[in-house]
């Protein structure tokens, strides 16, 4: 598209005309990359939107003004105030309360829900931005469901597509209209108004609802993630099947956990298993925090696995024989170690020791860190490194000499044993455990053991049979008999005698009903379409130290996982049981992250405000449809005054707008100017007058259609609509046909993201409660699109003229 300031259609040379140039092969090149880069996701789709962006000034392809005029540019300064006007009329309950309304008028019957559900969320979408609209709905059609005994599968998949269909009803309904508007104005030509969309958007949104509500639905799985258990329970509590993982431990007088908190009785760590309440003298103190101290003769109820403490209890695990060992001296002799400071552009920086994996990298181990001075030799794996942090390495020399010519470490020096004792506290911290018949750990890994991670000890050597392994791998397997050598904390084996004499009860424990009150209850949450912790682990996340909550269950695809949660990345779509403080929960519905599903543990809205937001969105909209403003400035307005009439804090504003689309946008709109300055849009539109020109404009409008629907199942909507917006105006020009034609058809054809469920956010976000597969949005999402086109070259032309 033309620079900024420029008005008027370019003229382009008659030799950028007609063949490829350098500059063309250059713009086709990034082009390509681009989507190569948006299908695999090799890189973030912002990151590659800036790569673009940098790319075009360096190869001389644009000016560097041109380069970053993206970001002053009218769409994208329109898309991300109404991302705040969207969070205001979120924030005051706007969203709620139209719910409210629906879920009284959708009635039992299938059809009718459908067609209310989808009705409602294209209503609002026309003016909220959609993704929006489908996770505020979500927890009301996910109650719907269940209050109408049927399967989410049913419902959950109109919801994305009501939404995805009312976004094409006006100009600020979804990003892709408002780039097609502004791609017209800097083309010299009459942009698009706020409600010029609503003849043919409304018409296809009516069509769409139509369809799915008396026909399409029909192909709509009836799969429901919790059907089974749904059949079996009345309450989502028991849809996971905590019951069948209850169980009492009984501390007897005597136990040397008696006396430690909860965090260090390493009832998480070694045993995986939650702690959900502490009964004490007859009476129930439900959610104990981590600084919970425990006393003789206190009976815990837990959530976890029963056979791993059972396995505690009736089996010797490991026998302490630092007494027939002269320890220190073999690992003076034996191991080396060295001191290393983290350097300032380390990429260990920010990161624990666990997430920056130096053991399986690096094969050496961190013995101790020392940060201000102060050494700490426990709890290393949740430790985050910071530059100038000094490690106590141990391993062979040669791979910590190595570790000098990389940018983590600015300086290494070997140490001596008894320097290591000294500078970081290490007495006493090094011993032998062995491992005697019986033992479970016989057989296992290394890894599979639950030595690091249950009692934090590094095993640095294996003695068996008169041979020495030190530094073994984790995939090691122990022999009964073996000797390991450990560094680490010998109260850590205080508390596995304490874990071992655990006593496990076989009376009937309390009901989960016991453990809620006005005070502790359990909620369900998702991870929000804006969330950034998806693939990330709980441990990662410090999960319980952060947010002081529980994670007692993870449903996913189908089936509950109460085991193992604590190094299980989290994936969007799953829902996830909490236990814990009602006024944490709350706290964690302010986290952008999260979408709370429980609705007495979401942050209260500012109902007060409901009718000042919908006052704030009537006033912006005034001025756009009279002429008197462009929605850019419109919308600014109304984004200051949602904050100004405190709709949202500002910092709230700032939490609403989806700055990956933001800086989406603004890095490829520089592309759709390289393809116009060097030639590249007349080629490619060329090309596609040359495939389907000779059969007329509606087979162009037909042509245009498919194209930006195929594409949008790899492609970015808003990335897809700056590159074709060249492609289609230059084709309409060739043509002699409205540009307005065809770039309505872009408009429609780009919000049609109904066939995949990675081609749009909407879809995304209902696929994990709904049990979706990949096929299901083919056998619904195809019709639909087939449909979509049949309308959109039917009715294009009759409301948009070829030859106004």
């Amino acid at each position: 598209m033309p620079s900024v300031g420029q008005s008027a259609l370019p003229v382009l040379p008659p030799d950028k005309e007609d063949a490829m140039t350098v500059e063309i092969a250059l713009v086709l090149a990034i082009l390509v990359a681009a989507v190569l880069l948006f299908v695999t996701e090799w890189l973030r789709m912002d990151v590659t939107a800036l790569l673009v962006l940098a790319s075009l000034p360096v190869l001389g392809l644009i000016s560097p003004v041109q380069a970053l005029s993206g970001f002053s540019n009218a769409a994208v300064v329109t898309v991300w105030a109404m991302f705040i006007i969207s969070g205001g009329l979120t924030r005051t309950g706007v969203a709620n309360i139209v719910g409210q309304q629906m879920m009284r008028l959708a009635g039992s019957g299938e059809l009718r829900l459908v067609a209310v559900i989808m009705i409602t969320a294209a209503t609002m979408s026309a003016f909220m931005n959609n993704v929006g609209v489908a996770a505020m709905l979500l927890p009301v059609v996910i109650s719907i469901a269940r209050n109408t005994r049927r399967p989410p599968s049913r419902l959950l998949m109109p919801l994305a597509y009501g939404s995805l269909l009312g976004g094409l009803t006006t100009l600020i309904g979804t990003p892709p209209n408002i780039l097609v508007s502004d791609a017209l104005r800097d083309y010299g030509l009459p942009p698009f108004r706020l409600f010029d969309f609503t003849p043919i958007g409304g018409s296809i949104m009516l069509a769409g609802i139509a369809f799915v509500a008396m026909a399409g639905r029909y192909v709509l799985p009836a799969r429901d993630p919790m059907e089974e258990t749904a059949r079996r329970h009345r309450d989502f509590r028991d849809l996971y099947e905590l019951s069948e993982r209850l169980f009492v431990l009984h501390l007897h007088s005597g136990n040397p956990l008696a006396g430690r908190t909860l965090a260090d009785s390493r009832l998480g760590a070694a045993l995986r298993l939650n702690v959900l309440a502490v009964i004490r003298n007859g009476r129930l103190h439900p959610a104990p925090g981590p600084d919970t101290v425990l006393l003789p003769d206190d009976r815990l109820l837990v959530q976890g696995r029963p056979d791993r403490p059972i396995e505690f209890r009736e089996r010797r695990l490991v026998t302490i024989e630092s007494d027939s060992l002269h320890v220190e001296e073999m690992i003076a002799h034996r191991i080396e170690m060295a001191a290393a400071r983290v350097a300032e552009a380390s990429s260990f920086a920010g990161k624990t020791i666990y997430q920056a994996d130096i053991r399986r990298k690096l094969g050496i181990n961190v013995l101790a860190v020392r940060r201000n001075g102060i050494a700490t030799h426990t709890g290393l794996q949740d430790i985050v490194l910071q530059p100038g942090d000094v490690l106590l390495l141990q391993g062979p020399r040669e791979r910590w000499e190595s570790l000098t010519a990389s940018a983590d470490i600015d300086s290494i020096q070997p140490v001596a044993i008894h320097e290591a004792a000294e500078d970081f506290r290490l007495q006493e911290s090094f011993f032998a455990l062995g491992i005697p018949d019986g033992s479970s750990l016989a057989g296992k890994s290394l890894e599979q053991s639950w030595l690091g991670d249950g009692f934090d000890l590094t095993v640095m050597g294996i003695l068996r049979n008169d041979e020495e392994c030190f530094m073994p791998k984790p995939d090691e397997i122990l022999h009964a008999g073996d000797i390991l050598v450990v560094k680490g904390d010998m109260e850590s084996m205080l508390v596995l005698r304490g874990l071992q004499d655990l006593g496990i009860e076989s009376q009937q424990h309390p009901a989960l009903s016991d453990l809620e009150s006005e005070l502790v209850g359990m909620s369900e949450i998702m991870l929000s379409p804006e969330t950034t912790l998806e693939g990330k682990t709980l441990r990662e996340l410090h999960f319980r130290e952060k947010y002081g909550l529980t994670v007692l269950a993870i449903w996913r695809r189908g089936r509950a996982y109460r085991s193992g949660l604590r190094d299980t990345a989290l994936r969007f779509g799953d829902f996830i049981l909490l236990y814990g403080p009602r006024e944490k929960l709350k706290v964690l519905s302010r986290e952008p992250d999260f979408l709370v599903l429980s609705e007495t543990e979401r942050e209260p809205l500012r109902l007060d405000k409901a009718s000042v937001s919908v006052g704030i969105m009537a006033v912006i909209l005034l001025p756009v449809l009279m002429g008197w403003l462009p929605i850019s400035i419109a919308a600014v307005i109304g984004a200051l005054l949602m904050v100004l009439t405190r709709c949202l804090t500002m910092e709230e504003a700032y939490r609403y707008i989806e700055w990956p689309a933001v800086f989406l946008i603004a890095g490829m709109l520089p592309l759709g100017i390289a393809m116009e300055q060097t030639g590249a849009a007349v080629f490619l539109a060329e090309k596609v007058i040359s495939l389907v020109g000779g059969f007329g404009p509606r087979a162009v409008i037909a042509g245009i259609f498919i194209l930006t629907s195929i594409a949008t199942q790899i492609i970015p909507t808003a990335a897809l609509v700056v590159l074709m917006a060249p492609i289609a105006i230059n084709t309409a020009i060739d043509l002699d046909i409205s540009p307005l034609t065809l770039m309505m058809t872009v408009a429609m054809a780009a919000s049609a993201s109904f066939s995949s469920p990675v081609s749009h956010p909407a879809n995304v976000l209902v696929m994990g409660p709904g049990g979706y597969r990949f096929a299901d949005y083919l056998k619904l999402g195809l019709p639909l699109t087939l449909l979509i086109l049949v309308l959109v070259v039917a009715l294009v032309p009759i409301f948009w003229p070829l030859h106004p």
